[in-house]
């Protein structure tokens, strides 16, 4: 898929609209940024806590129309609004083709979102699918399964925190799948499994935001130096 036919092109951020004052002047990795381009259907942002990832992505989400604690565009609940100005200094520049469905997926937040799953389900008379019923990992995988579509957008934050490897490998099929039939989806992670995804673009915020390799991810080196080093790794960490 070409770039003019990603569903979200470009996000441009215009710093004028943000209070001089403001904590996002302090996030490296976003402060003085104006542009961010979006060439493939998987975009992953990866770096260390802190470093602007999620912030950038709740912002992206906000502006678009999403929930800020998650859901679809139709969503409207808040149990603690502590969502930054970000959203309202950002503009997109957008593909030819139309988002035929969304969904703000929020791993933190999801017990409001699966609760309210619920009760608008009912409230359209449809089929609830009692997610409260199922472990949150399973809830959270079957809710995306659920959302999935064809030529959809999805914004997702650390889905693997709800996510057994073995699930989140499920993920990550599904969402090869939908990002081959025309969904597009921009992913906060340090999952080493989901940054795995073929094709995918890596953007890392360690520093100003810059493309990288699956190789150069911090979650893949941890990773990576922890299987092959273990037991020395754990010497010089836990001795006396």
């Amino acid at each position: 898929m070409n770039f003019d036919a990603q569903l979200i092109r470009e996000v441009h951020i215009d710093w004028d609209g943000i209070s001089p004052r403001s904590y996002l002047r302090g996030i490296e990795a976003i402060s003085g940024v104006e542009q961010v381009c979006f060439s493939k259907p998987v975009t992953f942002f990866v770096g260390e806590n802190g470093s602007g990832k999620s912030t950038l992505l709740e912002g992206i989400a906000v502006a678009y129309g999403f929930n800020p604690e998650g859901g679809t565009k139709n969503y409207r609940f808040s149990t603690y609004d502590s969502h930054s100005e970000l959203s309202e200094a950002i503009r997109f520049v957008k593909g030819w083709r139309q988002a035929k469905m969304g969904y703000f997926f929020r791993a933190e937040s999801f017990y409001n979102v699966a609760t309210m799953e619920e009760e608008y389900s009912r409230q359209l008379g449809g089929r609830p699918q009692h997610y409260h019923e199922k472990s949150h990992g399973e809830s959270f995988l079957a809710l995306a399964q659920n959302s999935f579509r064809e030529n959809g957008l999805y914004l997702m934050d650390e889905p693997e925190a709800a996510l057994s490897p073995q699930r989140q490998l499920t993920l990550l099929m599904e969402i090869d799948r939908f990002a081959k039939a025309g969904a597009q989806f921009i992913i906060a992670t340090h999952s080493p499994i989901l940054l795995a995804l073929p094709g995918a673009e890596i953007l890392s915020f360690d520093g100003k935001i810059h493309p990288v390799s699956y190789e150069e991810t911090e979650s893949y080196q941890v990773t990576e130096m922890f299987i092959n080093s273990r037991e020395q790794i754990l010497r010089r960490l836990l001795q006396d």
